[in-house]
């Protein structure tokens, strides 16, 4: 699972407990269920504008407890710190999110390319690679070090060495001869699949780590 896939997951769960939590209080709020004429059970939170968010009962159940308000104060500033770190995690990436390619003979101009373009291309360009079932590659942007990082499911019976010629020969050349790097390095790991016996009709994977491609 990409960090793109796990963000947007992240994102959508919060979002809908948000959503869950804004809809209950707005329906109590509006006393919506005394108007619909629903009868919501007794476990329901918030059926009605007179009912606080939090009874009384809930906010002073442990406060004479020792470890309640170490537990809350932890618990909140785990919570900040967490999000801080998410925060910083978004800019960064938002901060890496093209890269400069050199233009030869226009006076030093350099464009720059959307990284995420440049990773689909060589997804694309490593897919078509013979043997190929799934691929996977990102540009991971160390500062004056930027190196790829692969990840590729081979069919039954696929020759991981001769994906990573291919694959040094194919995208990873046209990649650096693109960005003008006289290096490129790169990641890859390699999961070949192999068939099962024939009366059990399912496949199964064993996962290579590759030797790094320099």
């Amino acid at each position: 699972m990409t960090r793109t896939t796990v963000n947007r997951v992240l994102l959508g769960v919060v979002g809908l407990v948000l959503l869950a939590a804004g809809v209950l209080v707005l329906a109590g709020g509006l006393d919506l269920y005394r108007r619909l004429g629903a009868d919501p059970p007794s476990w329901w939170p918030l059926t009605s504008p007179d009912q606080p968010v939090v009874s009384a009962r809930t906010r002073t159940r442990w406060v004479d407890s020792t470890w309640w308000w170490p537990t809350v104060i932890g618990g909140l500033a785990v919570l900040v710190v967490g999000t801080a770190w998410w925060l910083v995690a978004q800019l960064r990436r938002s901060g890496s999110a093209s890269i400069a390619v050199p233009t030869p003979g226009a006076g030093g101009l350099r464009l720059r390319v959307r990284t995420r373009a440049l990773e689909e291309a060589l997804e694309t360009g490593t897919a078509t690679l013979p043997e190929v079932e799934r691929a996977g590659v990102r540009l991971v942007r160390a500062p004056g070090h930027p190196r790829l990082r692969g990840a590729v499911r081979l069919t039954p019976g696929g020759d991981p060495a001769a994906l990573v010629e291919h694959f040094d020969t194919g995208p990873r050349a046209d990649a650096r001869t693109s960005l003008g790097l006289p290096e490129l390095p790169a990641d890859l790991r390699i999961r070949v699949l192999q068939a099962a016996p024939a009366e059990s009709r399912r496949h199964r994977g064993r996962r290579r780590r590759h030797p790094r491609v320099e």
